[in-house]
């Protein structure tokens, strides 16, 4: 804002100093108490990755492919959406990067009930499945989780 201007110049400056104020506020979501909670849930989906997934290998190596396509499928979304898109979300405070997130949990959510659902399942005639390991489990405790906190993010729009 200049000193020197008219008063009607600097009132105009100073709508146009709100109204961008404005539109930034409106482009981002504030995450609060719920960006600890949502950082600690990203870090509980790295940490199920070391753990076991399905067959005995852990979820890094099911999202290499060694434990077959479905549990391949969710240790991808489950890592590409809650691990990174959560961390650009939390560093961007984006309000659409937010709703991807959102969607993208959910999608990654049904992955894991797939997946675990696979693994419980009969592989041949007769047999049982394998069941899902730990890390498998607690992933998608943590990936519903994840979708439902971004849910409620981007409905705040506060």
């Amino acid at each position: 804002m200049s000193e020197t201007g008219t008063p009607a110049e600097m009132d105009r400056e100073l709508s146009e100093e709100i109204d961008e104020a404005g539109r930034r506020a409106a482009r981002t979501v504030e995450l609060g108490r719920r960006g600890f909670t949502i950082s600690v849930l990203i870090f509980v989906l790295l940490v199920a990755l070391l753990l076991p997934w399905a067959e005995g290998h852990a979820g890094w190596q099911a999202l290499a492919g060694a434990a077959g396509g479905i549990p391949q499928l969710f240790a991808a979304t489950s890592t590409g959406i809650g691990v990174l898109a959560g961390a650009v979300a939390l560093v961007s405070r984006r309000w659409w990067v937010a709703w991807c997130c959102a969607a993208g949990g959910w999608f990654a959510s049904v992955d894991g009930l797939l997946a675990i659902w696979s693994q419980q399942s009969a592989h041949a005639s007769g047999a049982t499945g394998g069941g899902p390991g730990l890390g498998m489990i607690i992933a998608w405790i943590a990936t519903l989780v994840l979708a439902t906190l971004w849910m409620r993010t981007a409905f705040s729009r506060r």
